[in-house]
């Protein structure tokens, strides 16, 4: 089996567009979930929204980029007051049986509505002004070791990293000011801090907020990378996995959601290549090419769980601060 390839393949994933995508939604998610304890199964919803707003107004419409990222975040903020408005006076389990229904109404609103482009989505040319930018060289690839990346994907790489640090960095600012100590002690004793006078919900209703914003801008960055807008492109599962790769790299951290992306990718496309090589080589000969899809979920999956009952805080975690115990 070739393993320079398999890392090869499985560090470019790790670093690369769809780590990015998820990354960026998780961090919003470590924000309402991770430091304000609220149990957001719909996060996919506000990636959604935000990838259906860069892509109507650019392809639809013929407008901006630049406006269809502004409409994306408006569009957040307005589901986010939508959402929390009604519920986040109730228990958790309210906001996530709200959330998580919302994301599947807009899914299949999406695919009914033709100003949405149906179950075909939206397909054009949505990125061009973010690549007219792109200042890099006109070659074939971009080798940096390992790793290799085309002109157009070393952009968007450069671009989602660099959009992720100033994210991490704005997220340690905010938790380390006193809006940030509220919102952590909210999640400690909401009673406690209600107790000092302080507005919890409206406290709970700006986290919501600013998770979705983060979440749609993770949509804005799908629709630009892949050039479309797909409504099967946003089912539950993506919600899901962003729990795994926060729970991964540690809940309540700043590099949580980073870590837990990166690994995600890394054992997924490794494990996958591994069977991949593994029967093409008739190294593995009691699975056959069409089984490697599913087993490389129960594979990872398994390893989560172990993950789980050893260190439930994920990797970067306090057990003092969070902990998600599984025993």
């Amino acid at each position: 089996m070739d393993f320079g390839f398999i890392l090869s393949q499985s560090l470019t994933q790790a670093i690369g567009v769809t780590a990015i995508i998820y990354c960026i939604a998780a961090i919003g998610l470590n924000i309402q979930f991770g430091y304000g304890g609220l149990l957001n199964f719909g996060q996919v919803a506000f990636v959604a929204v935000g990838a259906y707003a860069v892509g109507v107004t650019v392809v639809e419409v013929g407008s901006s980029l630049w406006l269809g990222v502004a409409f994306a975040v408006i569009i957040a903020i307005g589901l986010a007051l939508l959402l929390g408005i009604p519920t986040l006076r109730l228990r958790a389990d309210y906001l996530a049986i709200v959330t998580i229904a919302a994301s599947e109404i807009l899914r299949f609103l999406a695919k009914s509505a033709d100003f949405l482009g149906g179950s075909q989505g939206v397909t054009g040319s949505i990125g061009t002004e973010f690549y007219d930018l792109n200042p890099l060289p006109e070659w074939d690839r971009f080798e940096l070791g390992p790793l290799s990346f085309s002109r157009v994907d070393m952009w968007l790489v450069m671009t989602g990293w660099t959009f992720i640090a100033i994210m991490t960095l704005l997220t340690w600012l905010l938790m380390r000011s006193p809006w940030g100590r509220m919102v952590k002690g909210i999640r400690e004793d909401e009673d406690a801090v209600r107790s000092l006078g302080k507005n919890t919900y409206l406290r709970k209703l700006q986290v919501l907020m600013l998770g979705g914003v983060f979440a749609a801008f993770a949509g804005v960055f799908s629709a630009v990378s892949k050039g479309s807008v797909q409504p099967d492109g946003f089912v539950p599962d993506f919600t899901f996995f962003l729990y795994v790769m926060l729970i991964l790299g540690g809940t309540a951290r700043v590099a949580g959601p980073l870590l837990g992306a990166a690994i995600f990718w890394f054992l997924l496309v490794f494990v996958e290549q591994v069977l991949k090589e593994g029967v093409a080589n008739d190294v593995i000969t009691f699975i056959s090419v069409t089984q490697i899809g599913p087993i490389r979920f129960i594979l990872v999956g398994i390893g989560l769980m172990l993950l789980m009952i050893f260190r439930p805080q994920g990797i970067l975690g306090d057990r003092k601060e969070l902990m998600l115990d599984a025993r």
